[in-house]
């Protein structure tokens, strides 16, 4: 679904063996199928993002995608909702990504600002680095 001229194998992502990391998927109801996913990963951020976001534990959100004819429908944001929580139940921190730039208006209503200028990522397309924080979800009783 997000890139489909992509093996599984170039698909995969740098430390996904890790125990915090997630993949979330949303699925139709019925026949399953998976019309949108991310995931996130333990991941420290770079220039020029190092320099902007407050001390604290650091998360990679990546390979977020919904599928093209169900775009604007909340997909995406449930599935952003559960990355989220996944992250605040871990002590919360910086969430970040390399987002695609026809993308940014998504990002920016999820809570998440720019930090420097747009960039070609290799055989996918322009990005720009974004982030936000993530407070840590309190236990209950």
């Amino acid at each position: 679904m997000l890139r489909p001229h992509q093996s599984l194998a170039e698909m995969a992502l740098p430390g996904a063996g890790d125990p915090d990391a997630v993949v979330i998927g949303a699925a139709l109801v019925g026949s399953g199928e998976v019309v949108g996913s991310a995931a996130v990963t333990p991941e420290a951020v770079h220039e020029p993002l190092a320099s902007v976001v407050p001390p604290g534990r650091q998360w990679r959100l990546r390979s977020m995608a919904t599928r093209e004819d169900l775009r604007s429908g909340g997909i995406g944001a449930a599935v952003m909702g559960a990355l989220v929580d996944h992250v605040a139940s871990r002590g919360g921190g910086v969430l970040w990504c390399h987002a695609r730039t026809p993308a940014v208006a998504f990002y920016e209503r999820e809570g998440f600002a720019t930090c420097g200028e747009a960039f070609d990522e290799e055989a996918i397309g322009p990005h720009i680095l974004m982030w936000r924080t993530v407070g840590a979800k309190e236990e209950t009783k």
